[in-house]
Formats: C-alpha cells, sequence, structure tokens
C-alpha cells in the first residue's frame, strides 16, 4: 500500500501538488476520478493516507461527476482504516451551501440573509421576506456557476415563469440577499489543518466566480488578487468554522458588507488549489507547508 494517494478530478490543476510531492520523495499514487469503481464488501483504500482534491465544480465539466459517489466512497475507506484528509464529513458540507450558512450562522458569525427552497417556485415567497437585489444559487456550485441576481420582484417572478433559474444537481436553491462588498473585494482565507495559512484579497472576474488558481486565471477570468492582512477576529472566525466543518485544508471566503460594514462569512471550499504565482503574490509556496502536513500525517498512521 502507498503512503498516500491523491484523489482528484481536473488533470491539470494539481501538477504543483505533484512536483512538490515528487521533489520531496513521498511515496504517492495518483488517483484519476473518471473510471473509478470500489466494492463496498471489500476494495481496500489505495494509501494510507487518502487526499481529497475533489471539486464540487467538476458538475460543469461532466454530468458524470463523482461528488455524491464520493460520500460513500471515503466513507468506505475511512471504515477500512485509511486516513482520509477532506473526507466524507469535510465533503459533506462542501457539497451544501445551505449547510455551510447553518454551520457559521451556529458559531455566531453573520451570513447574508437566505432562505432555502426546494423548489423553483418558492423562490418568489422566499425572497419578499429579504431586500431586493437579490441572487439565487444552487446549493451545489464552484467557479461561480449556478448564481443569477434578481433586480425586483417582477423579474424573478417572470425568470420562475420562464424557468430562468439557476438548476442545482441537489433540487436546493438559495435565495439571497445581494451583498454589495466594500471595495468590491472578497477576502479568502486558507487554512491547514484548522490554523491560518495565508489570505487573498479578490475582485474582479466579471461576476461571481473569483478563484484564483492557476488553471482559472488560465481560462482568461480578468481577477485581480492580492495578499490580505485580515482581521485578528476574522482569521479566529476562520479556524472556527474550519474546524467545526471538519476541513483538513480548504479556504473559507468572507466579505465586508458595504451597507453596515458587517463581516459576512458565506462559503466554505474543501479544495484549496492554491494562489496563482505564489512566489510573486506571497513571496512563499503553500504547497510546502501542504506536504509538509501529508508527511506528518503519513507519520501518524504509519
Amino acid at each position: 500500500m502507498h503512503d498516500l494517494a491523491i484523489f482528484y478530478e481536473h488533470p491539470a490543476w494539481f501538477t504543483p501538488l505533484f512536483a512538490a510531492l515528487d521533489a520531496r520523495g513521498v511515496d504517492y499514487v495518483r488517483i484519476g476520478i473518471d473510471g473509478h469503481r470500489f466494492d463496498p464488501a471489500g476494495s481496500l483504500p489505495p494509501g494510507r493516507v487518502v487526499l481529497s482534491r475533489l471539486a464540487m465544480s467538476s458538475f460543469l465539466r461532466s454530468p458524470d461527476h463523482a461528488i455524491y459517489y464520493s460520500h460513500a466512497l471515503f466513507a468506505h475507506w475511512r471504515a477500512k482504516g485509511a486516513r482520509v484528509i477532506n473526507g466524507a464529513d469535510a465533503l459533506a458540507v462542501d457539497s451544501n451551501k445551505a449547510r455551510q450558512l447553518a454551520l457559521m450562522a451556529a458559531l455566531g458569525l453573520a451570513v447574508p440573509a437566505t432562505r432555502v427552497v426546494h423548489r423553483p417556485i418558492d423562490t418568489v415567497p422566499a425572497a419578499a421576506e429579504l431586500r431586493f437585489p437579490i441572487v439565487v444559487k444552487a446549493n451545489v456550485g464552484g467557479s461561480g456557476a449556478g448564481i443569477m441576481r434578481y433586480e425586483t420582484p417582477e423579474e424573478l417572478a417572470a425568470a420562475v415563469a420562464e424557468n430562468f433559474l439557476p438548476k442545482s444537481i441537489d433540487g436546493v436553491l438559495l435565495v439571497q440577499e445581494y451583498v454589495p462588498a466594500e471595495h468590491g473585494r472578497i477576502t479568502r482565507i486558507e487554512t491547514l489543518a484548522g490554523k491560518y495559512l495565508y489570505a487573498l484579497d479578490i475582485s474582479g472576474g466579471g461576476g461571481f466566480d473569483l478563484c484564483p488558481a492557476d488553471a482559472c486565471l488560465a481560462d482568461g477570468k480578468p481577477i485581480e488578487m492580492a495578499q490580505a492582512d485580515p482581521a485578528p477576529e476574522l482569521i479566529d472566525a476562520a479556524e472556527r468554522i474550519a474546524r467545526a466543518a471538519g476541513l483538513d485544508v480548504g479556504g473559507i471566503e468572507v466579505m465586508i458588507d458595504a451597507r453596515d460594514g458587517s463581516a459576512r462569512f458565506y462559503d466554505i471550499n474543501a479544495l484549496s488549489n492554491f494562489v496563482a504565482r505564489p512566489l510573486d503574490v506571497l513571496g512563499w509556496d503553500p504547497h510546502e507547508n501542504l506536504v509538509d502536513y501529508l508527511v506528518g500525517e503519513i507519520a501518524k498512521v504509519k
């Protein structure tokens, strides 16, 4: 059995991680998600430690995505003795925006005013309880997908009548007040092992997609990013969120509401692909920290 298995979906996103593992001589195997299968009565884990690199945006690239498949797979591997990083518990949160908001609100943190529905027709009465403009979000999203903005109740009602709403692969929708972000930017706070790693201020993107990774920039999305220095209370909140979500590695996203200055947390993302051009933006490469963490987790189970 290998020390480490990387279970991944996107063929190009993890080249820096693979390079860092190769440079350190870590015994690992790459497990592509496409075509994967397992025997629930057998199938030993592919590594003592398994790192999930499953993107919620995978449904955009293939209708045959593995999001729900992986829930069972990660639980199976854990039952067979593997240490699954960002395993079944983290995936249950990562793949459910409604659950993310409930978790963050339960920690006493501000979130965008939201109503959760399971039928498109119910978005209209739900929105009547909120301030316009509103956005309707897919409960399972990624890369800003599945988000539409509506300026008035009439515009939303027309969209419902014309079936012009986002589609979520689980059928659940979030109706949410649009939060004007101060200075048009959001802050993504990256965590590792429940602790602060670094943060970025991100703006642009031409909409709701503010992915800072290499592959996103390669797609030509004009985002701007800079190293951020979040207030201690924001770092503390992000660390509490990560621990409560069972998130081993991942980003917590927050924006300052321009209407009242409050910090509103709105997203938990278990796929840290890390920042593009890290040496330019941060002055150091967080993949080295991730490899340190992986090596430490391997040592615990050997």
